[in-house]
Protein backbone atom coordinates (compact mmCIF):
# COMPACT_ATOMS: atom_id res chain seq x y z
CA UNK A 1 0.00 0.00 0.00
CA UNK A 2 2.82 2.40 0.86
CA UNK A 3 4.56 1.75 -2.47
CA UNK A 4 1.33 2.18 -4.45
CA UNK A 5 0.76 5.50 -2.69
CA UNK A 6 4.33 6.56 -3.45
CA UNK A 7 3.80 5.63 -7.10
CA UNK A 8 0.63 7.69 -7.30
CA UNK A 9 2.56 10.65 -5.91
CA UNK A 10 5.29 10.19 -8.50
CA UNK A 11 7.89 9.21 -5.89
CA UNK A 12 8.57 5.83 -7.54
CA UNK A 13 7.96 4.66 -11.08
CA UNK A 14 8.21 0.89 -10.84
CA UNK A 15 7.57 -1.71 -8.13
CA UNK A 16 9.32 -5.08 -8.01
CA UNK A 17 9.74 -7.82 -5.42
CA UNK A 18 12.68 -10.01 -4.43
CA UNK A 19 12.59 -13.15 -2.28
CA UNK A 20 13.72 -16.79 -2.02
CA UNK A 21 10.43 -18.53 -1.21
CA UNK A 22 8.46 -20.23 -3.97
CA UNK A 23 5.05 -19.70 -2.38
CA UNK A 24 5.69 -15.96 -1.92
CA UNK A 25 6.96 -15.67 -5.49
CA UNK A 26 3.84 -17.37 -6.87
CA UNK A 27 1.57 -15.09 -4.83
CA UNK A 28 3.47 -12.04 -6.07
CA UNK A 29 3.06 -13.08 -9.71
CA UNK A 30 -0.65 -13.73 -9.36
CA UNK A 31 -1.27 -10.49 -7.43
CA UNK A 32 -0.56 -8.27 -10.43
CA UNK A 33 1.07 -5.72 -8.09
CA UNK A 34 4.65 -6.09 -9.29
CA UNK A 35 6.46 -5.44 -12.55
CA UNK A 36 9.44 -7.65 -11.78
CA UNK A 37 10.27 -10.71 -9.70
CA UNK A 38 13.84 -11.22 -8.53
CA UNK A 39 14.46 -14.86 -7.60
CA UNK A 40 17.37 -17.35 -7.54
CA UNK A 41 17.62 -19.02 -10.96
CA UNK A 42 20.52 -20.81 -12.63
CA UNK A 43 21.12 -23.88 -14.75
CA UNK A 44 20.77 -26.27 -11.82
CA UNK A 45 17.35 -24.88 -10.91
CA UNK A 46 14.44 -27.30 -10.88
CA UNK A 47 11.03 -27.42 -12.50
CA UNK A 48 9.51 -25.15 -9.84
CA UNK A 49 11.85 -22.28 -10.71
CA UNK A 50 11.29 -22.84 -14.42
CA UNK A 51 7.55 -22.60 -13.73
CA UNK A 52 8.10 -19.17 -12.12
CA UNK A 53 9.87 -17.97 -15.27
CA UNK A 54 6.97 -19.19 -17.42
CA UNK A 55 4.35 -17.63 -15.11
CA UNK A 56 6.14 -14.29 -15.24
CA UNK A 57 6.23 -14.37 -19.02
CA UNK A 58 2.52 -15.17 -19.18
CA UNK A 59 1.80 -12.19 -16.91
CA UNK A 60 4.13 -9.88 -18.88
CA UNK A 61 6.29 -9.59 -15.76
CA UNK A 62 10.07 -9.27 -15.83
CA UNK A 63 12.20 -11.97 -14.17
CA UNK A 64 15.55 -11.02 -12.62
CA UNK A 65 17.72 -14.09 -11.99
CA UNK A 66 19.69 -13.92 -8.75
CA UNK A 67 22.78 -16.13 -8.38
CA UNK A 68 22.72 -16.82 -12.10
CA UNK A 69 26.30 -18.12 -12.06
CA UNK A 70 25.81 -20.31 -8.96
CA UNK A 71 28.54 -22.92 -9.05
CA UNK A 72 28.65 -23.01 -12.83
CA UNK A 73 30.88 -22.34 -15.80
CA UNK A 74 30.39 -18.97 -17.46
CA UNK A 75 29.80 -20.24 -21.01
CA UNK A 76 27.26 -22.81 -19.83
CA UNK A 77 25.47 -20.29 -17.59
CA UNK A 78 25.36 -17.73 -20.39
CA UNK A 79 24.00 -20.22 -22.94
CA UNK A 80 21.36 -21.45 -20.49
CA UNK A 81 20.09 -17.94 -19.71
CA UNK A 82 20.02 -16.99 -23.40
CA UNK A 83 17.15 -19.44 -23.84
CA UNK A 84 14.78 -17.20 -21.88
CA UNK A 85 13.85 -13.87 -23.45
CA UNK A 86 12.16 -12.60 -20.28
CA UNK A 87 15.07 -13.31 -17.88
CA UNK A 88 17.72 -10.78 -16.91
CA UNK A 89 20.57 -12.44 -14.97
CA UNK A 90 22.66 -10.99 -12.14
CA UNK A 91 25.93 -12.82 -12.65
CA UNK A 92 28.01 -12.22 -9.52
CA UNK A 93 31.48 -11.82 -11.02
CA UNK A 94 34.51 -12.53 -8.79
CA UNK A 95 37.48 -12.02 -11.14
CA UNK A 96 38.44 -9.56 -13.88
CA UNK A 97 38.97 -12.54 -16.20
CA UNK A 98 35.30 -13.46 -15.71
CA UNK A 99 34.24 -9.95 -16.68
CA UNK A 100 36.41 -10.18 -19.82
CA UNK A 101 34.76 -13.45 -20.76
CA UNK A 102 31.25 -12.01 -20.33
CA UNK A 103 32.14 -8.95 -22.43
CA UNK A 104 33.45 -11.22 -25.20
CA UNK A 105 30.02 -12.85 -25.45
CA UNK A 106 28.39 -9.54 -26.37
CA UNK A 107 29.95 -9.71 -29.84
CA UNK A 108 30.22 -13.51 -29.95
CA UNK A 109 27.20 -14.95 -28.11
CA UNK A 110 27.34 -18.50 -26.80
CA UNK A 111 24.44 -20.77 -27.71
CA UNK A 112 23.33 -24.08 -26.27
CA UNK A 113 25.27 -27.00 -27.73
CA UNK A 114 25.41 -30.71 -26.96
CA UNK A 115 28.73 -30.17 -25.14
CA UNK A 116 27.32 -27.39 -22.96
CA UNK A 117 24.20 -29.47 -22.32
CA UNK A 118 26.38 -32.32 -21.06
CA UNK A 119 28.23 -29.93 -18.71
CA UNK A 120 24.92 -28.69 -17.30
CA UNK A 121 23.61 -32.22 -16.78
CA UNK A 122 26.82 -33.23 -14.99
CA UNK A 123 26.60 -30.21 -12.67
CA UNK A 124 22.93 -30.92 -11.98
CA UNK A 125 23.78 -34.47 -10.93
CA UNK A 126 26.58 -33.23 -8.67
CA UNK A 127 24.82 -30.23 -7.09
CA UNK A 128 21.09 -30.88 -7.09
CA UNK A 129 19.47 -32.00 -3.86
CA UNK A 130 21.65 -30.34 -1.22
CA UNK A 131 22.87 -27.20 -2.95
CA UNK A 132 23.02 -24.26 -0.51
CA UNK A 133 22.47 -20.97 -2.31
CA UNK A 134 23.77 -18.86 0.57
CA UNK A 135 20.55 -16.84 0.93
CA UNK A 136 21.00 -16.41 4.71
CA UNK A 137 17.39 -17.10 5.71
CA UNK A 138 18.79 -19.66 8.17
CA UNK A 139 20.62 -16.96 10.13
CA UNK A 140 21.35 -16.02 12.85
CA UNK A 141 22.78 -19.13 14.49
CA UNK A 142 22.59 -19.27 18.32
CA UNK A 143 26.24 -20.39 18.51
CA UNK A 144 27.51 -17.98 15.84
CA UNK A 145 28.02 -20.37 12.93
CA UNK A 146 28.12 -18.45 9.64
CA UNK A 147 25.74 -20.95 8.11
CA UNK A 148 25.17 -19.34 4.73
CA UNK A 149 28.83 -19.79 3.77
CA UNK A 150 29.84 -22.74 5.95
CA UNK A 151 27.09 -24.96 4.51
CA UNK A 152 28.46 -24.52 1.00
CA UNK A 153 32.17 -24.44 1.83
CA UNK A 154 33.03 -27.52 -0.25
CA UNK A 155 31.72 -25.74 -3.34
CA UNK A 156 33.44 -22.46 -2.51
CA UNK A 157 36.78 -24.26 -2.17
CA UNK A 158 36.41 -25.85 -5.59
CA UNK A 159 34.54 -23.26 -7.63
CA UNK A 160 35.95 -19.99 -6.28
CA UNK A 161 39.50 -18.86 -5.38
CA UNK A 162 40.16 -21.31 -2.51
CA UNK A 163 42.90 -19.30 -0.76
CA UNK A 164 40.38 -16.80 0.63
CA UNK A 165 38.46 -19.63 2.36
CA UNK A 166 41.48 -21.24 4.04
CA UNK A 167 42.61 -18.33 6.19
CA UNK A 168 42.93 -18.55 9.97
CA UNK A 169 39.79 -16.46 10.26
CA UNK A 170 37.81 -18.94 8.19
CA UNK A 171 39.33 -21.90 10.00
CA UNK A 172 37.99 -20.40 13.25
CA UNK A 173 34.56 -19.85 11.67
CA UNK A 174 34.37 -23.41 10.41
CA UNK A 175 35.43 -24.77 13.80
CA UNK A 176 32.28 -23.24 15.28
CA UNK A 177 30.36 -26.07 13.61
CA UNK A 178 31.70 -28.30 16.40
CA UNK A 179 29.46 -26.33 18.78
CA UNK A 180 26.25 -26.94 16.78
CA UNK A 181 23.37 -27.50 19.21
CA UNK A 182 21.32 -29.51 16.78
CA UNK A 183 18.40 -27.21 17.54
CA UNK A 184 17.15 -27.37 13.97
CA UNK A 185 16.25 -23.67 13.74
CA UNK A 186 18.32 -23.24 10.58
CA UNK A 187 16.67 -26.28 8.99
CA UNK A 188 13.18 -25.01 9.77
CA UNK A 189 13.89 -21.64 8.14
CA UNK A 190 15.54 -22.93 4.94
CA UNK A 191 13.30 -22.01 1.96
CA UNK A 192 14.78 -24.92 -0.01
CA UNK A 193 14.09 -27.60 2.59
CA UNK A 194 17.77 -28.50 3.15
CA UNK A 195 18.94 -30.55 6.13
CA UNK A 196 21.23 -27.71 7.19
CA UNK A 197 22.86 -29.32 10.27
CA UNK A 198 23.80 -32.40 8.23
CA UNK A 199 25.09 -30.17 5.44
CA UNK A 200 27.24 -28.21 7.90
CA UNK A 201 28.74 -31.42 9.30
CA UNK A 202 29.47 -32.77 5.83
CA UNK A 203 31.15 -29.55 4.71
CA UNK A 204 33.21 -29.33 7.91
CA UNK A 205 34.57 -32.86 7.47
CA UNK A 206 35.58 -32.04 3.91
CA UNK A 207 37.15 -28.75 5.05
CA UNK A 208 39.31 -30.53 7.64
CA UNK A 209 40.53 -32.97 4.99
CA UNK A 210 41.46 -30.09 2.71
CA UNK A 211 43.40 -28.38 5.52
CA UNK A 212 45.20 -31.63 6.32
CA UNK A 213 46.18 -32.07 2.68
CA UNK A 214 44.17 -35.27 2.37
CA UNK A 215 42.00 -33.71 -0.36
CA UNK A 216 43.23 -31.41 -3.09
CA UNK A 217 41.19 -28.44 -4.36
Amino acid sequence: DAMLEAKEKGMVRHIGITNHRLNVAKEAIESGLYETLQFPFCYISGEQELELVERCKAKNMGFIAMKALSGGLIAAAYAFMAQFDNVLPIWGIQRESELDEFISYIDNPVSMTEEIGNIIEADRRELSGEFCRGCGYCMPCPVGIEINNSARMSLMLRRAPSKAWLTEDWQDKMKRIEGCLGCGKCKSKCPYGLDTPALLAKNYEDYKKVLAGEVQV
